[in-house]
């Protein structure tokens, strides 16, 4: 649904985005990370239709970015991390000069508002005043106004911003929702725990140049050379466990403490199953055995270099 291909944007002798290409498919949502300066609005700006390349191109929806613009903004909703509104302006109103900006008929805007109102929990907001909503409401609002011509895909560039822990709960899953309706999301956000519970795939950028892409799990079998095992016992074998482990030949280190091990392991899922065979054959009470898998921070960390352009 959304393709980036080969997309460059110099500043002079400023390079902001270089050589970007990248893929997301239907009914993902793409979580788009990477410092400030990176080129993330840059590249999302691109998109939008609002920001000429130097070089490169993307694609919407089958529709080039830089050959058809119009037919791009008909298929998407672009949420910018920032957005102002007229004094004296209601909500619905609000919501209806976008829908009047869609070409949408005056006989179907006030069902359609009531619907988008309905879905983003702003029913009883309908006839206050934009500028005297709260922060949470005001991005509850944008989000609103990206949905009144149902385009099938999302641009939202940092939606969670300034938003205190229970509206960034409820913006996660209003994200949920619209992914469960077949919306494709593209979504920014410096807020990597949260992006890492619902994205289905992400991509790093860092000066520019995108360093990796593809699902998290991917991504982590990529730079860690090893995988994680973490085992929780019930009863006091903490040291008859860590001395199984370290026997087994796919086990690399072990470590334990309190009622825990924790073990890099370089085999397959078989052999992961077989070493839990022969914990709980050997009477090892065992709570609970998982992979380890990294943290969406750890990724960013182990990836980026912390430079900034």
């Amino acid at each position: 649904m959304i393709e980036v291909i080969h997309f460059t944007k110099r500043y002079g002798e400023f390079v902001a985005v270089d050589d970007l290409s990248f893929a997301i498919g239907k009914g993902e949502i793409f979580g788009f990370i990477g410092p400030n300066g990176a080129g993330k609005s840059t590249t999302i700006r691109f998109l939008a239709t609002l920001l000429r390349p130097t070089s490169g191109e993307g694609r919407i929806a089958g529709h080039s970015v830089t050959a058809d613009p119009m037919a791009v903004r008909r298929v998407i909703g672009f949420m910018p991390d920032d957005f102002g509104v007229y004094d004296g302006m209601k909500v619905w109103e609000f919501l209806d000069f976008f829908a009047v900006a869609y070409e949408i008929p005056r006989s179907a805007r006030k069902k359609i508002i009531g619907e988008v109102l309905e879905l983003l929990d702003l029913s009883h907001k309908r006839d206050d005043y934009v500028n005297g909503l709260s922060k949470g409401m005001k991005q509850r609002l944008c989000l609103a106004k990206t949905l009144v011509h149902d385009p099938p895909v999302l641009i939202l560039d940092e939606p969670a911003s300034g938003l205190d822990p229970r509206a960034r709960l409820e913006m996660k899953a209003l994200l949920n929702e619209l992914r469960r309706m077949g919306k494709t999301i593209l979504i920014s956000s410096h807020i990597l725990s949260e992006l890492a519970d619902f994205c289905t795939s992400i991509g790093i950028i860092e000066r520019g140049k995108l360093l990796a892409a593809g699902s998290i799990q991917t991504i982590q079998q990529q730079i860690r050379s090893h995988r994680v095992i973490k085992v929780e016992l019930a009863d006091d074998a903490t040291d008859r466990a860590a001395g199984m482990l370290r026997d087994d030949p796919s086990i690399r280190m072990v470590e334990s403490f309190d009622h825990t091990v924790t073990a890099e392991f370089e085999g397959q899922d078989a052999d992961m199953a077989r070493i839990l065979g022969r914990l709980v054959s050997s009477g090892i009470a065992v709570q609970s055995f998982a992979e380890e898998p990294l943290s969406l921070e750890e990724v960013f960390m182990m990836i980026t270099k912390g430079i900034v352009s």
